[in-house]
């Protein structure tokens, strides 16, 4: 039964945190990285394309370009070759090095722990900063939703939203600010697991019974 006070939602939510919190104690974020500059060029990369893929692009691809001055001096063809499998390889080359030559030029060098800042990098939407300054910086500057925090959290009914933003916002409004970091991991982690999109295991799910999923097999 759905909850219908205030407490009642609450409870749900504590509940749901709970659970969260004893599958995946210790999650953190899926894109292998060694610094803020890489897991921004992995986030890039990972847009319509899985973690999975990224993680076996990225090694090569660092080991290429050991450094942000490497980037900036690349040119597309040679970087869209790169990223190629990681699909819309141009558009994400260009980001690519357009980043490194803006943190360059604006900020020394360094990748902003600003999310104004950092979304006038190009490739960073509000996604991208997110992932960046919630993993790197331990800065909750707001809910990563990607496509596994967007189908989990409508499933859960957490939000009635389809689109990024306004999911981001619902989220905003009910967990507490130090969960807006781990959340994000946590969800991302149960999508790849047991709530994945084409074939959820439901009936070993642990949120089975906090889940209003209408296409539930158990």
């Amino acid at each position: 039964m759905r909850p219908r006070t205030k407490a009642d939602k609450q409870a749900r939510l504590d509940a749901i945190l709970a659970t969260l919190d004893r599958i995946f104690p210790n999650v953190t974020c899926a894109l292998d990285h060694s610094s803020p500059w890489e897991l921004l060029v992995a986030t890039i990369l990972s847009a319509q394309c899985t973690d999975e893929r990224v993680n076996k692009v990225t090694p090569a691809l660092f080991a290429k370009y050991p450094a942000i001055e490497d980037y900036a001096a690349a040119s597309v063809e040679e970087m869209a070759k790169d990223v190629f499998s990681t699909g819309f390889y141009n558009n994400k080359a260009k980001s690519i090095i357009g980043a490194a030559k803006r943190i360059l030029e604006v900020y020394g060098g360094r990748v902003p722990e600003d999310i104004d800042e950092l979304l006038t990098i190009p490739g960073a939407a509000r996604k991208t900063a997110n992932v960046v300054l919630g993993t790197c910086f331990n800065i909750a500057s707001g809910v990563v939703v990607d496509t596994h925090v967007s189908r989990i959290s409508q499933r859960l009914d957490l939000t009635r939203a389809t689109a990024p933003v306004p999911i981001e916002r619902d989220l905003i409004k009910i967990l507490p600010k130090e969960r807006w970091i781990s959340f994000s991991h946590q969800l991302i982690h149960h999508g790849r697991g047991h709530c994945k999109a084409r074939n959820p295991n439901c009936l070993e799910c642990p949120l089975n019974s906090l889940c209003y999923a209408k296409d539930k097999n158990a």
